[in-house]
């Protein structure tokens, strides 16, 4: 073999043995040499020696040259600039892995909320910044009472080269459910009084967490007055008794209410008041066809477009939320929870 061929032979060689590092990996180095601000570490398959700022060695750590050591890769290496190390980052690096191997096992973890930022939650997990966007919030929405409590999450993404960890409350409180939800179902029984946290509200309900699952709570079953929305009475957190109204095995779902905790105003009301009575009443509501009276609490009464007037009139120009109005009760039907109401016939 002749000298040019075996010197292509050694550079072919040494070509199969390079490999590129990118940020993030961790690659083996020696250390050869010691400057002011760092250490000079061979690296192999690297073009240059690589560089170790003092400031990425654990703090109150010396190296020795010689020493062989594993080091996280902060910068690759470049035609202008060398390889830049760091041994400080190796327990980032660690845990990086065990999220990665967390994400494709499925395994559930522990995360503490650190505070509370638009669109979600960040939490720390072994000194790692993550992030759980609202979707995958249990709650649906960040509140205050989530900071410095430590919840169960999956891992959705794990990504160290960008710095992104996503995580999900939501898919693990959903496996917790599978697990637990027969166990807790045959527990419970329709007309049962149970102590539940309130983990989501919407539009149309909230759902409180007993002893494990959610069960819905809809906003007809809040209260026996007109709310405009769950939140008005409820907050995220809040620890509150419930009733069972039902249980469905099939679907394993929980029905609540909370207005049933209490007496039924409806029932109440039998025998205080009687048709052709007039009495003072509240406008819960006003819309075009009437308005809504409130003439005890959670008792809300209709007082129709016709009967406010003997003329044509626009209710909205007559009453407002919150006006204070005398009206007679003009049909009573308690037992059917409906009320009827006149203003013009007050002066008949």
């Amino acid at each position: 073999m002749t000298t040019q061929t075996l010197d292509e032979f050694e550079q072919l060689l040494e070509e199969s043995f390079a490999k590129s590092s990118s940020v993030a990996d961790i690659v083996e180095g020696t250390v050869i040499k010691k400057e002011t601000e760092g250490y000079l570490v061979s690296v192999r398959g690297a073009k240059m020696e690589a560089f170790l700022p003092s400031k990425e060695l654990p703090e109150g750590e010396e190296l020795e040259i010689g020493d062989i050591r594993e080091f996280y890769v902060l910068k690759e290496e470049n035609n202008d600039d060398c390889m830049q190390l760091s041994l400080k980052r190796i327990a980032y690096a660690q845990a990086w892995a065990q999220l990665n191997d967390a994400k494709i096992q499925g395994d559930t973890i522990l995360a503490k909320v650190v505070s509370t930022v638009k669109g979600g939650v960040l939490v720390d997990i072994a000194d790692l910044k993550g992030f759980i966007p609202s979707s995958q919030l249990r709650t649906g929405t960040p509140f205050e009472g989530l900071v410095d409590t430590k919840i169960e999450v999956k891992v959705l993404e794990a990504d160290p080269k960008k710095n992104k960890l996503i995580l999900s409350q939501r898919q693990a409180v959903a496996e917790q459910r599978d697990q637990v939800v027969d166990n807790v179902l045959s527990s419970l029984e329709e007309g049962q009084i149970v102590s539940g946290k309130v983990v989501r509200i919407t539009d149309f309900g909230a759902f409180v967490d007993i002893n494990g699952i959610d069960g819905l709570l809809p906003i007809s079953e809040i209260s026996w007055q007109r709310i405009k929305q769950p939140s008005d009475v409820l907050t995220l957190g809040d620890t509150i008794e419930v009733k069972i109204i039902k249980i469905d095995n099939e679907l394993k779902r929980i029905s609540l209410s909370l207005k049933r905790m209490g007496e039924n105003p409806w029932q109440q009301i039998e025998g205080q008041f009687e048709e052709g009575q007039v009495v003072k009443g509240t406008v819960n509501k006003v819309t075009t066809f009437g308005a809504f009276i409130n003439i005890f609490p959670g008792v809300e009464a209709l007082l129709p477009v016709a009967e406010m007037s003997e003329e044509n009139v626009n209710p909205f120009n007559l009453f407002k939320v919150g006006d204070e109005v005398d009206v007679l009760i003009k049909k009573f039907t308690p037992k059917e929870h409906r009320i009827a109401l006149s203003v013009k016939d007050i002066q008949k």
